[in-house]
This record gives C-alpha cells, structure tokens and sequence, in this order.
C-alpha cells in the first residue's frame, strides 16, 4: 500500500507557495499517494491566473508549471470551501481538476496520512 502524504498550503507568499508543489514532485517520484489542501491565502495558488502570479527569484520553473506538473501526476488537489467567500472567490474562480472540502475533509485526510506537511 502507498504511503500518503498531506499537504496544507495556507499561503501564496511564494517561500510557502513553491515548497509544496516540490515535495509533492518527489513524494509522487516515490510512489507516495499526495492530497494537497489549499485554504485561506493557499487558496489564491489555485485561483485561475493565482499561480502565475507567484513568483521566486531563481527558480527556473514558474509555480504554474509546477503545479501543472503535479497535478496531472495525480495529485489529489483540494480547496476550502469553508472560506473561499472570506477570500473574495468562489467556486467559479478556481482552476480545473481542483475539489471542494472544508474541515472534515482535511481532518479525515489527516488522520489517514503517514505525512502531514503545513506551508
């Protein structure tokens, strides 16, 4: 059975935005089963055009090509329903292939993660 690792992405300052995205590349190379959850300003990485807009001097692969390249690794990418309204979007202004959850989502992901990782 595959190790599960779980992400939580609260931030879209990208020294917190870009870790993930990384580790989830060489958790997937391993083999691992990756959830990656995005809530509060983690949400904006997954807003439509929210990735191209977070950058990191010398990172030669922008944010949005990481998180293409994860996510058509088959990642399961999550977002907060809970507080999309408190951040200004809805469900509309998220990118394709992202779900919707809140807590219990995240908790029961959490309880059934090897790994939980918070950026």
């Amino acid at each position: 059975m595959a190790k599960k690792v779980l992400f939580f992405c609260g931030s879209q300052e990208s020294r917190k935005a870009f870790p993930p995205f990384m580790l989830a590349s060489g958790a997937m190379a391993l083999d691992m089963e990756v959830t990656m959850f995005f809530t509060m300003g983690g949400l904006h990485i997954v807003k439509k055009g929210g990735a191209e807009q977070i950058k990191l001097n010398g990172e030669p692969q922008g944010l949005k090509d990481l998180m293409q390249v994860v996510q058509e690794s088959g990642a399961r990418m999550i977002a907060c329903s809970a507080v999309l309204e408190a951040e200004g979007l809805n469900e509309e202004d998220i990118v394709e292939g992202v779900e919707f959850g809140g807590v219990a989502t995240f908790i029961a992901g959490a309880e059934e993660a090897d790994v939980v990782l918070t950026f």
